[in-house]
């Protein structure tokens, strides 16, 4: 939390810094514990803002959050771009920089069911369009080396980051639901860890589309 509450941003450069102070703030708190458990008091409390002064810059903590994939899927994309070279391994490529963003993977599985359906049809169709967007190079570099449909991309796309969204919260990293399964043997199967698991799923994909 911020040591002063902030005053009211009136010019349209304050007002951009303030919406980036929340999203930095709700950034923070969304890599210290899951996404679905932060409140938007809670981002307001970490800013030094009211709750409701909020709202002048976001709709609702679903908003916030909704921005934050917007940004993962960029940083995302950026990264599995530069990793790219043996077409062989992209499968693996795409597991490791997926596993290696564990808010974006939380993110992944939260944006479907309940970020995207608790804000407006503007804000879900600004998210969808610019991921879109975001996706043209990396589409276009897949197509290239693996030889396939830009339908055939957008699957395997799709493919990993859902799986990698439902698989992180299978996972249940540093929680004691993961801790619990680890000291019992009887639930060995029940542990999942993500980028093999998803390695493995990418690459049977792939071997059968080509």
């Amino acid at each position: 939390m911020t040591s002063a509450t902030h005053r009211r941003a009136r010019s349209a450069s304050a007002k951009a810094q303030r919406s980036q102070d929340i999203l930095a703030a709700a950034r923070a708190l969304a890599t210290a514990r899951p996404v679905r458990e932060i409140t938007l008091t809670d981002v307001a409390a970490e800013v030094g803002l009211h709750k409701s002064a909020m709202l002048r810059y976001f709709e609702t903590r679903e908003q916030i959050f909704l921005a934050l994939a917007a940004d993962g899927w960029r940083e995302w994309i950026a990264e599995a771009r530069a990793g790219l070279g043996d077409p062989g391994e992209v499968a693996g490529i795409l597991a490791h920089s997926l596993a290696s963003r564990p808010l974006f993977c939380d993110l992944l599985a939260q944006a479907p069911l309940n970020l995207e359906r608790n804000v407006s049809l503007e804000v879900v169709r600004d998210y969808k369009t610019s991921t879109l967007a975001a996706l043209t190079p990396l589409v276009s570099d897949l197509r290239r080396m693996l030889s396939l449909t830009e339908q055939q991309v957008f699957d395997v796309i799709s493919t990993a980051t859902s799986m990698a969204g439902a698989l992180w919260q299978m996972a249940a990293p540093g929680t004691t639901l993961r801790a619990f399964y680890e000291s019992n043997p009887d639930l060995a199967h029940a542990i999942v860890d993500v980028e093999p698991r998803l390695t493995r799923i990418l690459t049977a994909l792939l071997a059968g589309m080509r």
